[in-house]
């Protein structure tokens, strides 16, 4: 049974890897493709912050999944160190997550 949930834990952190990268594929190439508009015309400066901000969505959920994938690696071996270092990345990527928050929804407001 402890096998089916190390499974799952490693299966929800390719799903978080995954999405930041499938993220920041999608950035990238809309990056490229406003840069390459400078020499039609068509770069936009707005454009650059709408990238950021859906990059910085898909950070934000790939940051939930491996909140959830070190739960559920925690559950399966309950020791006190593995569960202050539990404290410890989970206190980490929530400050991240609500700073990166704050910036995006400053993004928002301009």
């Amino acid at each position: 049974m402890q096998e089916i949930f190390y499974y799952i834990a490693k299966s929800v952190e390719a799903v978080s890897f995954a999405i930041m990268i499938y993220g920041g594929l999608i950035a990238i190439l809309l990056f490229l493709k406003n840069e390459f508009g400078r020499f039609s015309g068509k770069y936009r400066l707005d454009a650059l912050n709408k990238i950021r901000m859906d990059f910085g969505y898909y950070i934000l959920l790939g940051l939930e999944f491996l909140i959830a994938a070190d739960i559920i690696e925690t559950i399966l071996k309950p020791t006190s160190e593995e569960l202050i270092e539990l404290g410890g990345i989970v206190a980490i990527r929530i400050a991240m997550s609500y700073f990166l928050t704050k910036e995006i929804n400053e993004m928002k407001a301009m």
